[in-house]
């Protein structure tokens, strides 16, 4: 069982920028690399909005982005910590919302953390 624990959220000015991290751990760490696990995503979700894709990334290190976060927003890893992160640079006021790291397997169930609260003030 892997856990997920999102961090570095906050509040910032239209314009500037954060990174969120999302630590995992799990005794299946001991025998799987932490590339390897799933696919590793950030999603994120608006007030009264449906939950949405952010960014992904493959265990091979492809990158998928939302096109609305296309070059402002970069997804990475570090596998000896066992850490992906959310850049997010250029911030504005509609990328509000709480963020949420997931990880999907490869027979597709999902693992999520409990969201971090992203406000972006005008």
């Amino acid at each position: 069982q892997v856990q997920l624990v999102e961090s570095g959220g906050g509040l910032v000015q239209a314009g500037g920028s954060l990174r969120l991290s999302c630590a995992a751990s799990g005794s299946i760490f001991s025998i799987k690399p932490f590339f390897t696990i799933g696919t590793m995503g950030w999603y994120r979700q608006a007030p009264g909005k449906q939950r949405e894709l952010v960014a992904t990334m493959s265990t091979g290190a492809n990158t998928n982005y939302a096109d609305s976060v296309k070059g402002r927003f970069t997804i990475s890893r570090d596998n000896a910590k066992k850490t992906m992160y959310l850049q997010m640079n250029t911030l504005k006021p509609e990328d509000t919302a709480v963020y949420y790291c997931n990880i999907e397997y490869s027979d597709s169930r999902n693992v999520w953390g409990q969201g971090t609260q992203v406000t972006v003030s005008s």
